[in-house]
């Protein structure tokens, strides 16, 4: 590797005028009797003190632990009501969403009542270019215009329905009943479904609120069932399934879906990821770990969420996701994989059109900043729009523009008839679906549409109103954050130890709790020395760094950053990285993946 001293590669738009505010702060927290009295490593006792544990039992995972189903509102009536159309053999259809979640759980709705020994059941999911998002009267028209034989006798909706309204009220016309299960936060009006099971609905007694759809799924068949159970459904001739074999579907869903991984979401989180490990796991998730060159030995969260969670979701951003709700039902290896390959390749495609837009945006951010002059002049919330956006990828652009400059993004695309459908990212301390509500208060009829929670949303409204709604957000976002909130924060567990930067802890730390949303992978501190930088994949920094109180030379990586994020005038710098082991060539060793840099 040759030293480079000087910055000759093409100029990055890094937006130095609206650079934001960082702070790196060391998380402390005291470690409890019952932790510092167990056998775990010192190191692991003060990460998850770190992160709020005080009991081991929180990071025993046991599936004992789950919280009761029967808490959930609405979940009794909902399981008489599925078991009975199991019991009668009538059709069921599943309606999911276009995302990772939504595949997840119509994979998990329909394996769990095949199992259950229900022979009609099918899924439908709204292709979003032509029906957006749920069940909306046009989804249930297409359920309901077929030959009588597949006409739906009972529709039941995953990760979705809370908001449709008219959905249901079409399918009540129709005489079709209708089960939601969702996890997405209820608006003022419920639809009148047969049932509705949702920790965030009101009345719901359900502690854990930030459950996946597929969690509320897999919680619904629990029921079911049990329901099964009493009835004396389940004989000699059709056995009992055990649920646990669907956990890695569970798994999967919720760590893609980047809720939090509060203790419940944890011990789901961990089992899936067991089975995987013990290659037990559905024949579709092996598919696409194998296809990204990944060990199903040592699958991880991380893998969930940015290995096999991209490629699903690139299906429901580009084309049709029920390529990866059959890639995650198939039970033939090699139809799998042929399914999985299809999904990297618009995996590929769909990074390659993120790519571009994110270019198109950073222009239009640079325009916006130097209209504005100084960057404390910045706005605290960004609405862009292109019209050669896809509309598919802008919740994707909008989680990267958050990322760079910290702040609530909101993208837009067209979506034809003059309207236009965005898709936001949030930052801690701001609810943006509470913001969006906000504003359709004040401003009747500027949003036609909305629905999501406190870190994502999405929206419609018509394109003439778009700069109307670019300055409403920007107002109601600075009603509601402070200005410390718009400093970007990188919390880290403290300095490392030189005894303490190997392969061995990177793999400890690795398989030592499901990380995630709100339980984040452990990220350390510490001052190097840059002894040799370059730029790989034209877009990422990789460095070679010196400790200087020991001189020893580690491997690094900064995704995403170029020699621009570097310090002008100095050979240290101050960084947040995570420990990871880089194989390549079929060699390990140990890696650090860089978040953040700053200069000493």
């Amino acid at each position: 590797m040759s030293v480079n001293t000087k910055r000759e590669h093409k100029p990055q738009k890094n937006l130095k005028k609206a650079s934001v505010d960082s702070s790196i702060i060391r998380r402390h927290s005291e470690i409890s009797e019952d932790l510092q009295n167990s056998n775990l490593p010192p190191l692991l006792k003060k990460i998850y003190a770190n992160r709020g544990v005080t009991q081991l039992k929180q990071v025993s995972y046991n599936l004992s632990d789950l919280t009761d189903y029967s808490l959930l509102k609405g979940i009794g009536i909902a399981s008489d009501i599925v078991s009975q159309a199991i019991i009668e053999q009538q059709r069921i259809l599943v309606v999911g969403d276009f995302d990772a979640d939504g595949a997840t759980s119509c994979a998990v709705m329909l394996r769990s009542l095949k199992a259950f020994g229900l022979d009609n059941v099918d899924y439908l999911v709204p292709n979003r270019f032509d029906f957006g998002y749920g069940l909306s009267p046009e989804i249930v028209d297409v359920a309901a215009d077929v030959a009588d034989s597949l006409r739906p006798d009972l529709i039941v909706t995953v990760d979705n329905g809370i908001s449709s309204i008219t959905g249901v009220q079409r399918a009540a016309e129709l005489g079709i009943p209708v089960v939601v299960t969702d996890h997405h936060l209820a608006g003022r009006e419920l639809p009148a479904a047969a049932a509705i099971v949702n920790p965030n609905q009101p009345g719901c007694d359900f502690p854990e609120k930030t459950i996946a759809g597929v969690g509320v799924a897999f919680y619904l068949m629990l029921a079911v069932r049990a329901k099964l159970r009493e009835l004396n459904w389940f004989d000699k001739d059709r056995l009992e399934p055990n649920m646990a074999r669907f956990l890695d579907l569970v798994a999967l869903g919720t760590v893609a879906d980047v809720v939090p991984l509060d203790a419940n979401n944890r011990i789901l989180v961990e089992a899936g990821l067991q089975r995987i490990r013990r290659n037990k796991g559905c024949v579709g998730i092996n598919a696409l770990l194998t296809i990204a060159g990944k060990s199903i030995e040592r699958c991880s969260s991380q893998d969930f969420g940015f290995i096999i969670g991209p490629r699903l979701n690139a299906a429901g951003r580009l084309d049709d996701m029920s390529i990866g709700i059959e890639c995650l039902l198939s039970d033939d290896y090699t139809e799998a994989l042929q399914y999985a390959t299809t999904l990297n390749q618009m995996n590929i495609q769909r990074r390659q059109i993120e790519g571009e837009m994110l270019e198109q945006a950073l222009g239009l951010l640079d325009d916006q900043v130097a209209l504005l002059g100084e960057c404390e002049n910045m706005p605290n919330a960004m609405a862009l729009y292109d019209e050669t956006w896809h509309q598919g990828v802008v919740g994707l652009l909008a989680s990267r523009i958050k990322e760079k400059f910290h702040r609530p993004v909101i993208a837009f695309a067209d979506a034809g008839n003059e309207e236009i459908k965005g898709s936001g990212r949030s930052i801690q301390g701001l609810h943006i679906r509470d913001v969006l509500d906000a504003i359709s208060t004040k401003h009747t009829g500027l949003i036609d549409k909305f629905g999501g929670h406190a870190m994502a949303a999405g929206l419609t409204m018509k394109k003439a109103d778009f700069e109307q709604f670019k300055q409403a957000f920007d107002e109601q976002v600075s009603l509601v954050l402070r200005p410390e909130d718009l400093t970007n924060i990188n919390e880290t567990d403290g300095s490392m130890d030189a005894v303490q930067l190997t392969m061995e802890t990177s793999e400890q730390l690795k398989y030592a709790s499901p990380w995630g949303q709100l339980f984040p992978e452990p990220a350390f501190d510490d001052v190097f020395k840059v002894l040799n930088w370059r730029i790989v994949g034209e877009k990422h920094l990789k460095l070679e760094l010196v400790k200087p109180e020991t001189g020893e030379c580690y491997a690094a990586i900064a995704f995403n950053k170029t020699d621009v994020d570097l310090p002008a005038e100095s050979d240290s710098i101050h960084i947040v990285y995570r420990l990871d082991v880089n194989e390549f060539r079929g060699k390990r060793n140990l890696q650090l993946i860089v978040q953040h840099i700053e200069s000493v």
